[in-house]
């Protein structure tokens, strides 16, 4: 196998491994202000609902968007041209991923700085849009990466930003919006417990009809069109794992429901990458003014050392990320969030220990 084809297949493991996991989090976030309320019989505040779903992703979140940085810098490396040409064309909603990240990130870090009930609304709408956009626009780039773009013979992108937001587009960001949503819900489901568990894992089966509906829309949309025997074999194992997930989520199996969504994203994430082989930037205007493996590639010195880099390294982050989500595994139960501690309290109890000392 040659280094370019090494290299995209790499490429395309990263972006298996962002989508699968950074899914989730997408998911829970985004579930914010649906899962995170008090329940009916008021025995739980949706405050504490809320860091329990937080909980749940905090030790991970920012792990897994690492698989991200990595992907991006593997592109850039292995392929110049590939990286060039996408990140040109699609500056304005790469630009909202990226605004909409760095949100996300400060809604999650900073939303136990003060203790502000109003304070945390404002965070918690951080998170919340800040896990939607992505969510939203991933779908919506790919679609167009897979299906052609108007680029010319000089690998420009000769498009405007509203080729970007055409219907097919559009209806895969919907899926990958769902597919987290859906995704993000059976985590909550695996990694609490309580009212919350059941809860979450009913939002998932609802959301999983609805994702599993659009889902075989599109793959059959892009795979009409772009398609081979290998991607569509794992486009319908994508969504055979789908109803297998779901039907365990039934049967209040939710380790096996999270795998199901697990599964689902990753295959379909690899059926788009085999359909798009061995382009990497299909042209709408002509296929031979297309970027492939070949033509953006870099120098085979250049992919040999980074083979060597990868073969060194990957090992080490795969065990170590490995580590993290084992070391985590616990179930988050209400009782694991310490009762919120209110100042004027803290001040009244200290002074009166100190005038009984």
């Amino acid at each position: 196998m040659e280094l370019t084809t090494i290299w995209f297949v790499l490429i395309a493991v990263l972006w298996i491994g962002y989508f699968v996991l950074e899914g989730f989090d997408y998911g829970v976030g985004a579930l914010l202000p649906v899962l995170g309320r008090d329940t009916a019989d008021g025995s739980v505040t949706g405050e504490t609902r809320r860091r329990q779903m937080l909980g749940a992703i905090g030790p991970f979140w920012d792990g897994n968007e690492v698989w991200l940085l990595t992907a991006g810098g593997a592109t850039f490396a292995a392929f110049p041209h590939w990286y060039a040409t996408l990140f040109s064309g699609f500056y304005l909603p790469l630009l909202l991923i990226l605004v909409a990240l760095i949100v996300r990130g400060i809604g999650l870090e900073y939303r136990g700085k003060v203790d502000s009930t109003r304070w945390r609304r404002r965070m918690d709408l951080m998170v919340v849009a800040g896990s939607a956009v992505p969510a939203l626009l991933w779908g919506v780039a790919f679609t167009n990466i897979v299906r052609g773009v108007p680029i010319d013979a000089e690998m420009e992108y000769v498009g405007g930003f509203w080729n970007l937001l055409n219907p097919v587009a559009l209806l895969g960001g919907l899926v990958t919006l769902t597919l987290f949503l859906t995704h993000g819900a059976l985590f909550v489901a695996l990694k609490t417990d309580g009212q919350l568990r059941h809860d979450a894992r009913a939002l998932g089966l609802r959301l999983g009809v609805v994702a599993a509906a659009l889902a075989v829309a599109w793959l059959w949309i892009v795979h009409a069109s772009t398609g081979t025997a290998v991607s569509w074999v794992l486009a319908g194992l994508a969504a055979v794992a789908l109803l297998a997930g779901l039907a365990a989520a039934r049967a209040g199996r939710e380790g096996w429901a999270f795998t199901g969504t697990f599964a689902t994203i990753g295959l379909a994430t690899a059926s788009l990458f085999v359909a798009l082989f061995p382009d990497v930037m299909p042209s709408s205007l002509d296929p031979a003014w297309s970027l492939t493996v070949e033509n953006a590639a870099s120098s085979q010195k250049t992919l040999g050392i980074m083979t060597v880099v990868a073969v060194v390294f990957t090992p080490v982050v795969l065990l170590y990320q490995s580590w993290t989500y084992w070391t985590f595994r616990r179930r988050i139960s209400g009782h694991h969030i310490p009762t919120e501690v209110h100042p004027a309290a803290v001040t009244e109890e200290t002074r009166r220990r100190v005038g009984a000392s």
